[in-house]
């Protein structure tokens, strides 16, 4: 099987989450920066990809998909065969998508919007969002409160999607300080075989 191209961004928590879930599965992946600063997501040769003009972009053989969670549903359902990153069953399947739903919602407005402002100076407001990250960050915490991971008993997309606006809220100037069970599980996601990090803002910034 030729390896699959991920085309992302290094601080892209979208892109994070793909990468995230192409490691667990141990698939050989071809990994292309996309220069968002300079605008080579506006460029024809990605535009060809996207026309959106937005990372990740995911290239497997023939099939080209774009949008963070879609990939990841297209990933566990061709590779993972234990079918442990998202249940077959229907109610362990919907927790799942309650969640991706969220990080494409809650998480992006809340927590990526406020690391925006910080990181690249989106023009938002900073208050309104950090405080938006904050109603969702409790949310998440009391979900924590009985399993150790965001859909049941063991790790799935919805963990994975989640993973890395939630840890990374703090470059946002949202801390996590007041959500001990959030903590614990991003330790946990962490000590996970296979996990990757995303690259930190001041090394991001600083390159």
């Amino acid at each position: 099987m030729d390896a699959i191209t991920l085309y992302r961004h290094p601080l892209s928590g979208n892109s994070h989450r793909v990468e995230a879930l192409l490691s667990f599965l141990g698939l050989e992946t071809h990994l292309v920066d996309v220069d968002l600063m300079a605008g080579e997501q506006r460029q024809p040769e990605f535009l060809a990809l996207n026309p959106n003009g937005q990372v990740p972009v995911l290239v497997d053989g023939d099939v080209v998909l774009t949008e963070s969670n879609a990939i990841l549903v297209y990933l566990a359902t061709k590779y993972d065969v234990n079918r442990n990153w998202l249940p077959t069953q229907p109610e362990a399947a919907a927790k799942v998508q309650q969640y991706l739903s969220l990080t494409a919602n809650e998480i992006q407005n809340g927590p990526a919007a406020a690391r925006l402002v910080t990181l690249f100076g989106a023009g938002l407001d900073h208050q309104a969002v950090i405080n938006a990250a904050h109603k969702t960050l409790g949310f998440i915490n009391a979900q924590l409160r009985h399993h150790d991971w965001l859909a049941g008993q063991e790790p799935t997309l919805a963990d994975i999607a989640v993973y890395a606006y939630v840890a990374h809220a703090p470059e946002g100037n949202v801390s996590l300080d007041a959500y001990p069970k959030i903590l614990a599980w991003l330790t946990r996601f962490e000590s996970l075989k296979g996990f990757v990090p995303m690259q930190s803002s001041a090394v991001g910034l600083a390159a």
